[in-house]
């Protein structure tokens, strides 16, 4: 009797996360054909930004592969503005390194992780309440930043995650989760940003991407990029199928990668250092309604206006 219960009940679950999975799907497609998205179709359409040529060479080269590269200095000019950033990254790096000493003489750090993802160590995870004075969620509105990524998108996009990883160098034989292969599953309307915080190198566990494999380029039909779909495909037969066209960013600090990870992409798989970045992730308002959510919870007392806003609510 026990069994048939436990059947039963796995049935319930079974049946019950697949109606939920068509609710969110459905829900998903809503918002992206017909309300959130057309409405922030508008807005863009409204008020069009005007990019200069470097910003303008950045969204060519994401039309074209789906990633593009440059020097954060180079994009935001301000000497003030890295120089802020690279201290608080320090702090950050410093702060992590101490606590991972103090594990390793079995204490406890409290350091952030999530679970399945414990190589990687966090400076916000997920509750933090952010506002402008954070400098890496001014980063992720600045104005260079945000009108790129809303251009690329072709809507006003919403700031969905920003962080510092901190990734130590591991042990492991094999990749684990996102260090394997895979699309993100946030949205098909997607653009990601990775500032590298230390120098790069094959050791450091360097982000790769595959060249217009996101939805709309040459290769979005291998394993196609779904609401819920599987975003992990076979790793060995992916490998096969893409042939040596990944690309691997070993780069120096102060690089700023732009990419649409709705495409195949991996990282993290650090073997001899530490990897630290930021992190950003900017989507479509459809993504916030069914498929994720934020990881900060922003500060309203701020006075912002415009696509800024709307970003950031």
């Amino acid at each position: 009797m026990h069994r048939k219960r436990t059947r039963f009940a796995a049935r319930v679950n079974r049946v019950a996360s697949a109606v939920e999975r068509r609710g969110v799907v459905a829900t998903y497609e809503l918002h992206d054909r017909l309300l959130a998205n057309r409405a922030s179709r508008f807005r863009l359409a409204r008020d069009r930004p005007r990019l200069d040529p470097v910003q303008q060479e950045i969204l060519d080269r994401l039309r074209a592969d789906g990633f593009a590269t440059v020097g954060i200095t180079d994009l935001v000019p301000d000497p003030a503005v890295w120089a802020e950033l690279e201290a608080n990254a320090a702090r950050f790096r410093a702060e992590t390194q101490a606590g991972l000493a103090e594990e390793t003489e079995g204490g406890d750090s409290a350091l952030r992780r999530r679970p399945g993802k414990e190589f990687v160590v966090r400076k916000y995870a997920y509750g933090v309440k952010l506002g402008l004075e954070d400098p890496w969620l001014r980063l992720g509105v600045e104005p260079r930043l945000l009108d790129l990524a809303n251009e690329y998108l072709g809507l006003w996009s919403k700031l969905e995650y920003v962080d510092l990883w901190y990734t130590p160098p591991g042990d492991e034989a094999d990749r684990r989760s996102s260090q394997r292969w895979h699309r993100d599953f946030n949205d098909r309307h997607l653009l990601k940003a990775f500032l590298y915080l230390v120098d790069v190198d094959e050791e450091t566990g360097p982000f790769e991407y595959v060249p217009r494999s996101a939805p709309g380029g040459e290769l979005d039909k291998l394993w196609p990029w779904r609401p819920l779909g599987e975003n992990y495909p076979p790793q060995e037969e992916l490998a096969a199928r893409i042939d040596g066209r990944a690309v691997t960013f070993t780069a120096p600090k102060g690089t700023l990668i732009f990419c649409n990870t709705s495409g195949f992409h991996r990282g993290g798989f650090a073997t001899g250092k530490p990897r630290v970045l930021a992190t950003f992730t900017w989507d479509s308002p459809a993504s916030l309604k069914a498929l994720s959510e934020r990881n900060y919870v922003f500060d309203e007392g701020d006075e912002l206006v415009g696509a800024r806003r709307y970003a950031l609510t």
